[in-house]
């Protein structure tokens, strides 16, 4: 288990990135989600021991990450949100590479789990062709593969699907989920539907804070009857808002529809509407409106 007790970063520049930042997070798929900004990136660089914190602390599996680095590092496997590669140099041979810089220095041991990293993400077939030659989603399954070096134990995959088409994302989630089997598996983003489908726990950050944290199916439970829908003309838009809760717009068939959060039907042009993970994250970042600036595949938050 990573335990990560009242955990706070403030940059030389004054911002505060994490600010009593507390989560448990169990073996499996956790999925943290915010808009760009939120702190997510540096809570991860943070679990990593890529940077250190001002204050709190970070177990995981009953040894202290900032006691003893090393510890959690040789058992982590991190897929950072700018993953970079070499150019003309294949993908066996750079992998190899990195298995040696991870400390695999039997040569038939290591070949053998590079080969079968390659398998498992699907690249076997290519592991004679330069990297820089890969489309986006290969890329992101060969920073899976270089993650997976040695058998860690907790992996960490930030922004992992963000530009992958719709191909590419599905073969990643099946990745992904086969991974979280085992281990803890720490997945960053800002795409709500990542989370919907792969993470049977989770939490959102916003302005470096955890807002909110627990299984994706009670916390939209928590919203049944609370989420309305109407759809209206643009430029009533700002009156609409003046008037409700409006949490989130979106553009439909040339209209505008809003989701509204209120108790009881907001009036007249109103449907009541089954919630979704997509109304959680836009109803939870509402608290911190004016200030959290983000998007969600499919919406905007207003």
């Amino acid at each position: 288990m990573l335990i990560i007790k009242n955990l706070s970063k403030t940059y030389e520049n004054g911002v505060k990135a994490l600010i009593n930042v507390n989560l448990s997070i169990d073996k499996g798929m956790f999925g943290l989600l915010g808009p760009n900004g939120a702190g997510k990136s540096s809570l991860m660089r943070t679990i990593a021991t890529l940077q250190e914190a001002d204050d709190g602390q970070i177990v995981f599996d009953g040894k202290n990450a900032f006691d003893d680095p090393q510890t959690i590092r040789r058992r982590l496997g991190y897929l950072p949100q700018d993953f970079g590669v070499y150019p003309k140099i294949s993908a066996f041979k750079l992998l190899d590479h990195m298995a040696i810089l991870k400390g695999l220095l039997n040569k038939g041991e290591r070949h053998d789990q590079v080969n079968a990293l390659l398998q498992q993400t699907n690249l076997f077939e290519q592991k004679n062709k330069a990297v820089s030659t890969f489309s986006g989603g290969m890329r992101q399954r060969f920073g899976i593969a270089q993650a997976l070096l040695g058998d860690p134990k907790l992996v960490i995959v930030d922004e992992p699907t963000a530009g992958l088409d719709p191909e590419e994302r599905n073969r990643f989630h099946n990745l992904l989920s086969e991974i979280g089997e085992s281990v803890v598996v720490i997945l960053s983003t800002h795409i709500v539907e990542d989370v919907l489908d792969l993470c049977p726990n989770m939490a959102i950050m916003a302005q470096g804070s955890v807002l909110l944290e627990g299984k994706p199916i009670e916390l939209i439970n928590e919203l049944n009857g609370k989420i309305w829908r109407a759809t209206i003309e643009k430029a009533a838009l700002a009156e609409y808002q003046a008037n409700h809760k409006v949490i989130s717009t979106h553009l439909f068939a040339g209209q505008t529809q809003i989701h509204v959060l209120a108790d009881q039907s907001p009036g007249a042009g109103f449907e009541a509407l089954q919630p979704g993970l997509e109304d959680v994250y836009f109803s939870t970042l509402s608290r911190v409106r004016g200030c959290v600036k983000g998007s969600a595949k499919g919406a905007n938050h207003v």
